[in-house]
């Protein structure tokens, strides 16, 4: 069942994003970029109040994906990262990004802290982090 509400075009957006930004990744990883969209869509706290949709998490300005601007991100949607896109959708989380709103990739070592969020871990190139529980429960 999901946990958000999505259409097929919702997960064609998804897709295309978690593609853009972790294809290099792996699977896994594009999962967990996954997880980190789904949870903004659930968070309605800090930077993503009144983040409602697939849409409004995806473009969302400032504080959105590289991804979407540039060209990679407006190919279609595959197959493989549909799947992948519907399991996120579906509510399966993948740890370091369970309840991640934040991830990026750092030229080094993940800090242990980024903008006061704390670290939850490090999955190839990417490190995600997480608010507290206090700040944003819809998240945990």
């Amino acid at each position: 069942m999901a946990v958000i509400k999505v259409n097929s075009r919702d997960v064609d957006m998804l897709a295309r994003l978690i593609r853009a930004e972790a294809e290099g990744e792996g699977e896994l990883g594009m999962l967990m970029v996954g997880n980190v969209g789904v949870n903004r869509i659930l968070a309605n706290c800090l930077d993503f109040r009144n983040i409602r949709t697939m849409r409004d998490m995806v473009f969302q300005s400032p504080g959105g994906y590289e991804a979407v601007q540039k060209p990679y991100f407006y190919q279609r949607a595959r197959d493989k990262e549909r799947r992948l896109a519907r399991r996120v959708v579906n509510g399966e989380r993948t740890h370091p990004a369970s309840n991640a709103l934040w991830f990026f990739r750092p030229s080094g070592n993940c800090p242990a802290q980024w903008y006061n969020q704390r670290n939850s871990g490090r999955y190839k190139a990417h490190c995600f982090f997480v608010p507290s529980p206090r700040d944003c429960p819809r998240v945990f």
